[in-house]
């Protein structure tokens, strides 16, 4: 799936700049508002707004709003090649089901791509139905990661919070960033040691559960009670 990523990223970042993408920032833990200016920077890529936007805050928010638009487009032609060419963890197909069981557990995601790329990964899979998309982050927003996961926070409260107070939440990812955020949000924290992060890593970030990945349903469960259960 990354194949496929890189090159609905270098389709957009052309239609929007102009300019082939030759460097490719690490994408690993980044959003994808996050990338595409570092990738302007990379490339040495003058922004193409509008002749009467100057290149402020204000032009900067309508050109990430024409890459994602690109971004969307070009992945969304690619969609047909998410089944053969990408691959879902071992056990996450397990565990989001397993999780769908729990008593006053809803599922949503926080993640650095942006949302109809997102609802296009798990819709492949067959897992987009057991998902809130409308309380989840994304990564066409121009916020931290802690900052996007205490806004979704607040998107689930409103939804389905409690009179006078806030559901549980617990996050689970895979990098230090991850655990990290879910620290500033206040959130429980479930590590998955899948990713560039090693399991001494994640500890040492401060997450609740360290898992060696997902193929465990069982842990999965006990971790996700254990750090934050349904009020």
């Amino acid at each position: 799936m990354t194949r496929i990523t890189r090159d609905a990223y270098a389709d957009a970042f052309r239609r929007v700049t102009g300019r082939p993408l030759v460097l490719l920032p690490q994408m690993a833990g980044q959003s994808e508002s996050e990338i595409f200016f570092e990738a302007l920077a990379r490339n040495d890529a003058a922004p193409t707004v509008p002749a009467t936007a100057a290149v402020t805050d204000e032009g900067s928010d309508e050109l990430l709003a024409r890459f994602v638009t690109e971004l969307a487009t070009a992945f969304g032609a690619r969609r047909e090649l998410l089944t053969t060419r990408g691959r879902i963890q071992p056990g996450a197909m397990e565990a989001v089901l397993a999780v769908a069981e729990l008593p006053g557990v809803v599922q949503s995601v926080l993640t650095g791509t942006i949302r109809p790329n997102a609802a296009a990964k798990l819709r492949a899979f067959g897992l987009e139905r057991f998902f809130d998309m409308e309380i989840g982050g994304y990564g066409s927003e121009i916020y931290p990661k802690g900052a996007q996961l205490l806004e979704s926070r607040h998107r689930a409260a409103a939804k389905y919070g409690p009179a006078g107070g806030e559901p549980a939440a617990v996050y689970i990812g895979d990098s230090t960033r991850d655990v990290e955020a879910a620290l500033v949000s206040g959130a429980g924290s479930v590590a998955v040691a899948t990713g560039r992060s090693t399991e001494a890593d994640l500890r040492a970030a401060g997450a609740d559960v360290v898992l060696p990945d997902l193929t465990d349903t069982a842990a999965v469960i006990r971790a996700i009670q254990r750090c934050g259960p349904p009020p």
